[in-house]
Protein backbone atom coordinates (compact mmCIF):
# COMPACT_ATOMS: atom_id res chain seq x y z
CA UNK A 1 0.00 0.00 0.00
CA UNK A 2 1.26 3.47 -0.95
CA UNK A 3 0.79 5.29 2.36
CA UNK A 4 1.15 8.76 0.82
CA UNK A 5 -1.49 8.02 -1.82
CA UNK A 6 -3.78 6.52 0.82
CA UNK A 7 -3.50 9.61 3.00
CA UNK A 8 -3.91 11.97 0.06
CA UNK A 9 -7.00 10.36 -1.40
CA UNK A 10 -9.03 8.64 1.31
CA UNK A 11 -12.03 10.69 2.48
CA UNK A 12 -11.96 12.49 5.80
CA UNK A 13 -14.69 12.06 8.39
CA UNK A 14 -17.59 14.48 8.91
CA UNK A 15 -16.85 17.34 11.27
CA UNK A 16 -20.25 16.69 12.87
CA UNK A 17 -19.06 13.22 13.90
CA UNK A 18 -15.94 14.59 15.58
CA UNK A 19 -17.92 17.32 17.32
CA UNK A 20 -20.62 14.96 18.59
CA UNK A 21 -18.13 12.41 19.89
CA UNK A 22 -16.16 15.01 21.80
CA UNK A 23 -19.32 16.53 23.24
CA UNK A 24 -20.31 13.10 24.57
CA UNK A 25 -16.89 11.99 25.85
CA UNK A 26 -15.72 12.93 29.36
CA UNK A 27 -12.50 14.48 28.02
CA UNK A 28 -10.19 14.81 25.03
CA UNK A 29 -7.64 12.01 25.46
CA UNK A 30 -8.19 9.77 22.43
CA UNK A 31 -6.80 6.37 21.47
CA UNK A 32 -7.05 5.78 17.72
CA UNK A 33 -7.10 2.05 16.90
CA UNK A 34 -5.82 1.14 13.45
CA UNK A 35 -4.91 4.77 12.91
CA UNK A 36 -3.41 4.15 9.47
CA UNK A 37 -1.78 7.31 8.17
CA UNK A 38 -3.51 9.39 10.84
CA UNK A 39 -6.45 10.79 8.86
CA UNK A 40 -9.03 10.85 11.67
CA UNK A 41 -6.33 11.34 14.34
CA UNK A 42 -5.36 14.67 12.79
CA UNK A 43 -9.03 15.70 12.80
CA UNK A 44 -9.22 14.98 16.54
CA UNK A 45 -5.94 16.82 17.09
CA UNK A 46 -7.31 19.84 15.22
CA UNK A 47 -10.30 19.78 17.60
CA UNK A 48 -7.93 20.10 20.56
CA UNK A 49 -7.47 16.44 21.52
CA UNK A 50 -4.39 14.56 22.62
CA UNK A 51 -4.26 11.47 20.40
CA UNK A 52 -2.24 8.26 20.52
CA UNK A 53 -2.36 5.94 17.52
CA UNK A 54 -2.06 2.16 17.47
CA UNK A 55 -1.23 0.70 14.03
CA UNK A 56 0.18 -2.72 13.01
CA UNK A 57 1.43 -1.64 9.56
CA UNK A 58 4.91 -0.10 9.74
CA UNK A 59 4.47 1.93 6.53
CA UNK A 60 1.24 3.52 7.73
CA UNK A 61 2.62 4.09 11.22
CA UNK A 62 5.73 5.75 9.83
CA UNK A 63 3.70 8.13 7.69
CA UNK A 64 1.51 9.05 10.66
CA UNK A 65 4.55 9.74 12.83
CA UNK A 66 6.04 11.97 10.16
CA UNK A 67 2.75 13.89 10.18
CA UNK A 68 3.03 14.51 13.92
CA UNK A 69 1.05 11.65 15.49
CA UNK A 70 2.54 9.51 18.27
CA UNK A 71 2.04 5.90 17.10
CA UNK A 72 2.79 2.55 18.69
CA UNK A 73 3.07 -0.43 16.31
CA UNK A 74 0.87 -3.34 17.38
CA UNK A 75 -2.47 -4.96 16.82
CA UNK A 76 -4.94 -3.58 19.33
CA UNK A 77 -5.45 -6.96 20.97
CA UNK A 78 -1.69 -7.24 21.66
CA UNK A 79 -1.00 -3.57 22.37
CA UNK A 80 0.44 -3.02 25.90
CA UNK A 81 -1.65 -0.37 27.62
CA UNK A 82 0.77 -0.09 30.59
CA UNK A 83 -1.89 1.45 32.79
CA UNK A 84 -2.76 4.29 30.44
CA UNK A 85 -6.41 5.38 30.17
CA UNK A 86 -8.40 7.44 27.67
CA UNK A 87 -11.67 9.30 27.27
CA UNK A 88 -12.44 7.77 23.87
CA UNK A 89 -11.28 4.78 21.86
CA UNK A 90 -12.02 5.38 18.19
CA UNK A 91 -11.35 3.44 14.98
CA UNK A 92 -11.82 4.93 11.51
CA UNK A 93 -12.61 2.19 8.98
CA UNK A 94 -10.45 -0.23 10.96
CA UNK A 95 -12.50 -2.02 13.64
CA UNK A 96 -13.40 -4.87 11.24
CA UNK A 97 -9.74 -5.94 11.53
CA UNK A 98 -10.11 -6.24 15.33
CA UNK A 99 -11.72 -9.19 17.11
CA UNK A 100 -15.04 -7.57 18.09
CA UNK A 101 -15.28 -9.13 21.56
CA UNK A 102 -11.59 -9.00 22.51
CA UNK A 103 -11.36 -5.49 21.08
CA UNK A 104 -14.33 -4.23 23.07
CA UNK A 105 -12.97 -5.86 26.22
CA UNK A 106 -9.56 -4.22 25.64
CA UNK A 107 -11.27 -0.86 25.07
CA UNK A 108 -13.15 -1.26 28.35
CA UNK A 109 -9.83 -1.79 30.16
CA UNK A 110 -8.36 1.48 28.90
CA UNK A 111 -11.44 3.71 28.98
CA UNK A 112 -12.13 5.97 31.92
CA UNK A 113 -15.62 5.75 33.47
CA UNK A 114 -18.08 7.23 31.00
CA UNK A 115 -15.58 7.01 28.16
CA UNK A 116 -16.69 6.15 24.64
CA UNK A 117 -15.85 3.29 22.31
CA UNK A 118 -16.63 4.55 18.80
CA UNK A 119 -15.63 2.64 15.68
CA UNK A 120 -16.93 4.26 12.49
CA UNK A 121 -17.03 3.53 8.77
CA UNK A 122 -17.82 5.21 5.46
CA UNK A 123 -20.55 3.66 3.31
CA UNK A 124 -20.83 4.63 -0.36
CA UNK A 125 -22.35 3.35 -3.57
CA UNK A 126 -20.83 4.14 -6.95
CA UNK A 127 -22.96 5.56 -9.77
CA UNK A 128 -24.02 2.60 -11.97
CA UNK A 129 -21.96 3.56 -15.01
CA UNK A 130 -18.79 4.04 -12.93
CA UNK A 131 -19.36 0.73 -11.12
CA UNK A 132 -19.93 -1.03 -14.43
CA UNK A 133 -16.73 0.33 -15.98
CA UNK A 134 -14.80 -0.78 -12.91
CA UNK A 135 -16.36 -4.25 -12.96
CA UNK A 136 -15.76 -4.71 -16.69
CA UNK A 137 -12.11 -3.73 -16.37
CA UNK A 138 -11.51 -6.02 -13.41
CA UNK A 139 -13.22 -8.97 -15.08
CA UNK A 140 -11.07 -8.44 -18.16
CA UNK A 141 -7.73 -8.38 -16.36
CA UNK A 142 -8.60 -10.85 -13.58
CA UNK A 143 -11.54 -12.99 -14.71
CA UNK A 144 -11.28 -15.42 -11.79
CA UNK A 145 -11.05 -12.80 -9.04
CA UNK A 146 -14.13 -12.29 -6.84
CA UNK A 147 -14.58 -8.59 -7.60
CA UNK A 148 -18.04 -7.12 -6.99
CA UNK A 149 -18.86 -3.46 -7.50
CA UNK A 150 -22.63 -3.65 -8.01
CA UNK A 151 -24.17 -4.96 -4.79
CA UNK A 152 -27.54 -6.63 -4.91
CA UNK A 153 -28.76 -4.54 -1.96
CA UNK A 154 -28.26 -0.84 -1.12
CA UNK A 155 -24.80 -0.23 0.32
CA UNK A 156 -26.05 0.80 3.76
CA UNK A 157 -28.05 -2.42 4.12
CA UNK A 158 -25.04 -4.41 2.97
CA UNK A 159 -22.86 -2.86 5.66
CA UNK A 160 -25.38 -3.47 8.45
CA UNK A 161 -23.92 -6.91 9.19
CA UNK A 162 -20.58 -5.19 9.91
CA UNK A 163 -22.24 -2.77 12.32
CA UNK A 164 -24.20 -5.58 13.97
CA UNK A 165 -20.98 -7.53 14.53
CA UNK A 166 -19.45 -4.54 16.30
CA UNK A 167 -22.60 -4.10 18.42
CA UNK A 168 -22.62 -7.80 19.38
CA UNK A 169 -18.97 -7.59 20.40
CA UNK A 170 -19.69 -4.64 22.68
CA UNK A 171 -22.62 -6.45 24.27
CA UNK A 172 -20.58 -9.61 24.85
CA UNK A 173 -17.77 -7.61 26.45
CA UNK A 174 -20.30 -6.65 29.10
CA UNK A 175 -18.69 -3.42 30.26
CA UNK A 176 -20.74 -0.90 28.28
CA UNK A 177 -24.19 0.56 28.07
CA UNK A 178 -26.35 -0.30 25.09
CA UNK A 179 -24.58 0.69 21.83
CA UNK A 180 -26.05 3.33 19.56
CA UNK A 181 -25.61 3.87 15.83
CA UNK A 182 -25.00 7.42 14.69
CA UNK A 183 -25.48 8.28 11.02
CA UNK A 184 -24.05 11.21 9.08
CA UNK A 185 -25.00 11.77 5.43
CA UNK A 186 -22.81 13.87 3.15
CA UNK A 187 -21.41 13.93 -0.37
CA UNK A 188 -18.17 14.60 -2.19
CA UNK A 189 -17.58 15.50 -5.83
CA UNK A 190 -14.63 13.74 -7.45
CA UNK A 191 -12.89 14.88 -10.59
CA UNK A 192 -11.66 12.22 -12.97
CA UNK A 193 -8.08 12.57 -11.75
CA UNK A 194 -9.05 12.52 -8.07
CA UNK A 195 -11.04 9.30 -8.44
CA UNK A 196 -8.34 7.57 -10.47
CA UNK A 197 -5.83 8.59 -7.79
CA UNK A 198 -7.99 7.02 -5.07
CA UNK A 199 -8.86 3.75 -6.81
CA UNK A 200 -5.46 2.03 -6.41
CA UNK A 201 -5.93 2.23 -2.61
CA UNK A 202 -9.13 0.14 -2.81
CA UNK A 203 -8.84 -3.39 -1.47
CA UNK A 204 -9.60 -5.25 -4.69
CA UNK A 205 -7.29 -3.15 -6.86
CA UNK A 206 -4.27 -3.28 -4.55
CA UNK A 207 -3.80 -6.90 -5.67
CA UNK A 208 -3.52 -6.12 -9.39
CA UNK A 209 -0.25 -5.99 -11.31
CA UNK A 210 0.69 -2.48 -12.52
CA UNK A 211 -0.21 -3.17 -16.18
CA UNK A 212 -3.58 -4.65 -15.19
CA UNK A 213 -4.30 -1.75 -12.86
CA UNK A 214 -3.49 0.75 -15.62
CA UNK A 215 -5.93 -1.02 -17.95
CA UNK A 216 -8.70 -0.86 -15.36
CA UNK A 217 -8.03 2.82 -14.68
CA UNK A 218 -8.14 3.60 -18.40
CA UNK A 219 -11.61 2.09 -18.63
CA UNK A 220 -12.90 3.93 -15.59
CA UNK A 221 -11.36 7.15 -16.86
CA UNK A 222 -13.21 6.77 -20.16
CA UNK A 223 -16.49 6.26 -18.29
CA UNK A 224 -15.84 9.41 -16.26
CA UNK A 225 -14.99 11.35 -19.40
CA UNK A 226 -18.39 10.34 -20.75
CA UNK A 227 -19.98 11.73 -17.55
CA UNK A 228 -18.29 15.08 -18.03
CA UNK A 229 -15.14 14.35 -16.08
CA UNK A 230 -16.59 14.32 -12.58
CA UNK A 231 -19.26 12.74 -10.39
CA UNK A 232 -20.73 13.26 -6.94
CA UNK A 233 -20.50 10.37 -4.51
CA UNK A 234 -23.10 10.18 -1.72
CA UNK A 235 -21.54 8.99 1.53
CA UNK A 236 -23.00 7.84 4.83
CA UNK A 237 -20.67 7.62 7.82
CA UNK A 238 -21.94 5.30 10.55
CA UNK A 239 -20.51 5.16 14.07
CA UNK A 240 -21.23 2.43 16.61
CA UNK A 241 -20.97 4.23 19.94
CA UNK A 242 -21.02 2.72 23.44
CA UNK A 243 -20.32 4.30 26.82
CA UNK A 244 -18.10 2.58 29.39
CA UNK A 245 -20.16 1.65 32.42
Amino acid sequence: MDAARYDRTRPRYPDDLITRLLAAAPGCDVLDVGCGTGIEARQFQAAGCTVLGVEPDARMAGFARDAGLPVEEATFEDWPARGRTFDAVVAGTAWHWVDPVAGAAKAAQVLRPGGLLAPFWHVFQLPPEVAEALAVGCRRVAPDAPFSFQPSVPALAGYQALFDKAVDGVRQAGAFGEPEQWRFDWAHTYTRDEWLDLLPTSGALTRLAPDSLAEVLDGVGAALDAKGGAFTMPYTTVAVVARRS
